[in-house]
């Protein structure tokens, strides 16, 4: 019987090493040239990593023509992705465009920080506005973000978990007021963050990820920057966008254009923008133990506008004065000793 195991040990042994051959032998070409070329590029490192959302956030970021792309590898791609090599400023960036959602968001930021030579994130696009205080075109820095897609949903009458940081009961929201709502009620929980410096396979509850102090520190410097106010002769903003510094974010695989819920995040998270990346990306790389930090240009309000939601007039302008934002804190950044 012995001898019978060890006989099917050695042939499962032996199977996984061919299944493993195979698999090696079977890797494209273009897959191992990728590689070979990031092996080549990281030689030239470190860089910073750049990260946008859709195509007109990368287009804005294009258009102002800070991007210079390196010559000799432009790019490299990998999981359908194009990761762009370049400067900014003098500084040495590897741009990407990761997709919408949380699982793109945190896919193609530790896929950045595993395979290249990264000294940080900085990730850039438009977002909602749940904040009365901040318009159209306004730039923010948020100093934390928290996961307000984490979800218990309970039945009308359900009990809250005693660890939910916040809860939405539906019924409130009835109109006409009174009878039940049989959507019930929504409890908010914690996030889990793994961390290089934690301990392995051992979660810690988190709320808010803070954002890089010492990046948010240097973005802080440009506050009073010069942004765009229109996107045309006939599309003008009735006021001069401004950069704001140190507020709070909110992330979710939701799209927020309802003045309800919008109102709601406000009033419980106190969070002035919504978007639908920004926390997986702050999370992952935090969890890697780097630096990163969020610029957002406000491109809506989040439900909170008469009409149609304003995203195709002046997305493309929120999406602008987000990339103006992201080349200069790059340039702060190369005339930091601190990051040399």
């Amino acid at each position: 019987m012995a001898s019978e195991q060890a006989a099917k040990c050695l042939v499962i042994i032996l199977l996984s090493i061919t299944l493993l051959v195979i698999s090696v032998s079977a890797t494209p070409s273009n897959k191992r040239k990728s590689l070979n070329t990031i092996k080549e590029v990281n030689r030239k490192g470190p860089y910073i990593g750049l990260i946008t959302v859709v195509p007109p956030e990368e287009d804005a970021f294009f258009t102002t023509g800070a991007f210079e792309i390196n010559p000799h590898h432009p790019f490299v791609d990998l999981s359908g992705r194009r990761f762009r090599i370049g400067k900014v400023h003098g500084r040495k960036v590897i741009y990407v465009r990761c997709g919408v959602g949380m699982v793109n968001a945190a896919a193609a930021t530790q896929q950045m920080l595993d395979l290249f030579d990264i000294m940080g994130i900085v990730h850039f696009g438009i977002a909602g506005n749940a904040n009365n205080s901040m318009s159209i075109g306004d730039v923010t820095i948020p100093k934390q973000f928290a996961d307000t897609g984490i979800w218990d949903w309970l039945k009308p009458n359900g009990i809250l978990p005693s660890d939910d940081v916040a809860h939405l009961d539906i019924g409130s929201y009835n109109v006409p007021k009174g009878g039940v709502n049989l959507l019930g009620r929504i409890g908010y929980s914690y996030e889990q963050f793994f961390s290089e410096t934690g301990k392995p396979d051992s979660a810690q509850p988190l709320v808010w990820a803070k954002i890089s102090q010492h990046w948010l520190r240097l973005a802080a410097k440009l506050e009073g920057m010069e942004l765009q106010q229109c996107v045309n002769s006939s599309n003008c903003l009735p006021q001069k966008p401004k950069l704001v510094v140190g507020l709070r974010g909110s992330t979710s695989n939701i799209f927020v254009d309802n003045a309800a819920y919008r109102d709601f995040l406000f009033q419980t998270f106190h969070v002035s923008s919504v978007d639908m990346e920004s926390a997986a990306v702050a999370m992952t790389t935090l969890s890697n133990g780097f630096p990163v930090i969020v610029i957002r240009g406000l491109s809506d309000l989040a439900g909170g506008q008469a009409g149609h939601n304003s995203i195709r007039i002046f997305g493309p302008l929120a999406a602008l004065n987000a990339a103006k934002v992201v080349v200069q804190f790059i340039r702060t950044l190369s005339d930091d000793p601190s990051q040399h």
